[in-house]
Formats: structure tokens, C-alpha cells, sequence
């Protein structure tokens, strides 16, 4: 039997077989787990319920969706969720999707609203404003952002207003940052939108194109729905080092932007009033003294505000950096992420645990955090899951 094949058997046994339940109680912790078609299975989107002392996923519901929903993400209000599908053919034509669910809290499950138009192909990720009434999404194919509003019953409406990033695309070579040996060399032919979302205000839009090497900036009108240029309207990384995902601090003062060739975390100063992004110190997210070639994937800052965590594809890991009063971050340890390949991790609601979705090895494995160092301890617990894409959670 193959290694792959032993862990989803092992996972099976840890999770009891993961046993269906038509009802769980309404302050029950959900998580919503989106999945890649993979030969042996379809996509669509698992439905979970959180044990919350041990951290235990217990399958409740699965929703087939044949667009592979990518990423997720649900609304403030936790009555909808919306997904971006990861296709490159809607409705006969040559563009992706974004769909709209509403959820039955009482039965675990969500139900299908409606399918629109992402206005590009290949979407990676999309974000909900704060106002609830704008969901933002990156076509990472078709090079451009969209801005999708959303209707008073939950579902989507056709795009407000769609933006390409303008310029050259960075370096078909080594990234300028990566490490010494690196092969990491991926999506520089083209404008390759991979994240978008508004500063906490909702005041400004930030768009990460991988393929520009730029965070592009924008206005944004929550009136008429429309994205305007900022001044600047774009900031620089070093060429080749493919800006992935960003994430805000809870003071709203400093951003974090994880790189994807590069494998490396640069801390931004964010400017609420004018919308501006101030460079101001780069560190790897790999252990220190690496070789070899790695692929970032997510960058996430813990719920006391006190670590940033970070997600390593090809050396299987997450990095924990402890931030200081400046922002500025240190290592503090790595933590293998028992699995192939973390497409995405993610805190529970009270972030006492962290989940790794192990995309090439078909299972989630979740871990303890330690509020006081940082420190990821593994549960054991191996969820089986055909080739997790995301997860989010409802408390």
C-alpha cells in the first residue's frame, strides 16, 4: 500500500469513519471545507462540526459542486457562504464563477443560491467587504479583479466594476529572494491575480498579482460599487518573488504579504488615511539555513495579535514568528505539517487550534496552539479529506 493510501486508512481509523448527523446544536462550531476534483472523487464542500476541547472535525454534510471551490468565505452573519471556483469554463464560455450558499445551521448543511460570472478565469480567491454588501475576487487566469455585489436574499448580482493590473509581468527565473538552490519559478508569463481585499475600513481595496510582483491599490465607492486607482496605485516586491497572500494586523497599521516564489514574509507599514504601503523589514519563512526550492502558500497573524504563522508547500511546514512592539517579526520555530503540500491553514474561532489542509496527501490535520510561545503541538487527529483546498469556520 502506498504511504498516501496508509494515511487516509490511519485517518479513517482516527476519525471513526467520520459519521453523518441530520441535526447539531446552533452554538456548535462548523467548518466548511472546499475540495479539488481528484480522479477518485468529486469536488464540493464538506460540512463539519469542531469537538471544541480536542479540536476533532466530525463530518456532517457534503455538497457536490463540480466548479472546484477553491476558496471560501462567509459572510458576517454567518447565514451565507460564497465560494470561488477554481474553472475556467462558465456557462459555455470562457470565464470563471462565483456561487452563493445559503446555510442551514440546524441541519449542517448549505444549500445552492446561484452561480455568477467571476469576469475572468482560473479564480484563487475572493473576500467579502465589510459592509456585507461586496464580495471582492481574484481571477488568477484571466489576470484581472472583480466586484460582485450581493443581493438582499444573499446571492450575487453581475459585476460592478472589473481591474486588470497594468505593467509587465516579473521574471520567468529564480526569484530575487529565494533561497540558494531554488526552482521555485511559476506564474511570471502574465498578470496573475492571486488575492484580493479592502483594508479593515473598507475605505481601500489591496490586490496581490503574483505574476506583476506588485500589491496593487485602490479607492474604493461602496455606493456605486467601483474600484478607483490609488496614489500610489501599486507597490513593488522583488522581481520574480510573486506577492501570494497579505494579512492585516489588528491594529490596521501593518500588513504582512507572503511571497510564493520567494518563500519570504515582508512587513509593510499601512497608511489609513492615504492608503499607502511603507516597506520596512523581509525575513524568510523557511528555517533558517534552507536550500532547495518551497512554495508559500498562507500567512496568517494569531487572534491575541502576539504570531504570525506562515504555510510552506514542498517543505511541509509552518513557521510561527513572534511579533514585536515595532511589528517587526523573529523566528520562532517550524512545525511539520504531517502532511503533502499545505494549500491553506486556518485558525478555529477561538484560536485554540490550527488546521493545515494537506491538498496531495487528502487530509487535514489540525494542531494546539500555545497562546504564551506560539508553539504548535500536533492532535493527532487526521481528517480525510480529498484534496482540501480551504476551511473556514462558524462559531
Amino acid at each position: 500500500m502506498s504511504p498516501r493510501r496508509d494515511l487516509l486508512k490511519a485517518a479513517a481509523v482516527l476519525t471513526g469513519g467520520a459519521a453523518l448527523s441530520a441535526k447539531t446544536s446552533r452554538s456548535a462550531v462548523l467548518a466548511f471545507v472546499g475540495t479539488y476534483e481528484t480522479k477518485a472523487s468529486r469536488s464540493g464542500i464538506l460540512v463539519y462540526e469542531v469537538a471544541p476541547q480536542t479540536g476533532a472535525l466530525s463530518r456532517r454534510d457534503f455538497f457536490p459542486h463540480h466548479f472546484n471551490p477553491f476558496w471560501l468565505a462567509l459572510s458576517a452573519s454567518g447565514e451565507f457562504l460564497y465560494t470561488a471556483n477554481e474553472t475556467g469554463t462558465f456557462e459555455g464560455r470562457k470565464t470563471g464563477a462565483v456561487s452563493a450558499f445559503a446555510i442551514e445551521r440546524d441541519s449542517c448543511r448549505v444549500s445552492w443560491l446561484n452561480d455568477v460570472d467571476s469576469q475572468g478565469t482560473g479564480p484563487a480567491h475572493l473576500s467579502i467587504h465589510p459592509s456585507g454588501r461586496y464580495v471582492f475576487v481574484a481571477n488568477y487566469d484571466g489576470g484581472n479583479f472583480a466586484v460582485l455585489p450581493v443581493l438582499p436574499d444573499g446571492r450575487l448580482g453581475a459585476a460592478t466594476d472589473c481591474r486588470g493590473g497594468d505593467g509587465a509581468a516579473g521574471p520567468e527565473r529564480a526569484a530575487a529572494s529565494a533561497p540558494p538552490g531554488s526552482y521555485a519559478i511559476s506564474g511570471h508569463d502574465a498578470p496573475h491575480p492571486h488575492m484580493i481585499q479592502s483594508d479593515p475600513s473598507g475605505r481601500y481595496v489591496l490586490g496581490a498579482d503574483l505574476g506583476l510582483d506588485r500589491i496593487l491599490i485602490w479607492k474604493f465607492d461602496e455606493q456605486t460599487g467601483k474600484l478607483t486607482p490609488n496614489d500610489p496605485a501599486s507597490v513593488s516586491l522583488p522581481p520574480g518573488d510573486g506577492p501570494r497572500h497579505f494579512v492585516f494586523h489588528a491594529n490596521r497599521r501593518w500588513l504582512y504579504s507572503i511571497q510564493e516564489e520567494a518563500s519570504t514574509i515582508v512587513l509593510f507599514d499601512f497608511d489609513a488615511a492615504s492608503g499607502r504601503l511603507s516597506q520596512r523589514q523581509t525575513v524568510s519563512s523557511l528555517p533558517h539555513g534552507f536550500t532547495g526550492t518551497s512554495f508559500a502558500s498562507e500567512i496568517l497573524v494569531s487572534s491575541d495579535s502576539r504570531f504570525v504563522y506562515a504555510a510552506n508547500r514542498l517543505h511541509d511546514s509552518i513557521t510561527a514568528f513572534s511579533i514585536g512592539d515595532d511589528g517587526t517579526l523573529s523566528f520562532a520555530e517550524e512545525t511539520w505539517t504531517r502532511g503533502d503540500y499545505p494549500n491553506l491553514v486556518n485558525f478555529d474561532p477561538g484560536g485554540a487550534f490550527l488546521y493545515s489542509c494537506n491538498q496531495r496527501s487528502d487530509a487535514i490535520t489540525s494542531f494546539r496552539v500555545n497562546r504564551r510561545t506560539g508553539r504548535l503541538t500536533f492532535t493527532g487527529q487526521y481528517t480525510p479529506v480529498p484534496a482540501p483546498s480551504s476551511i473556514v469556520f462558524l462559531s
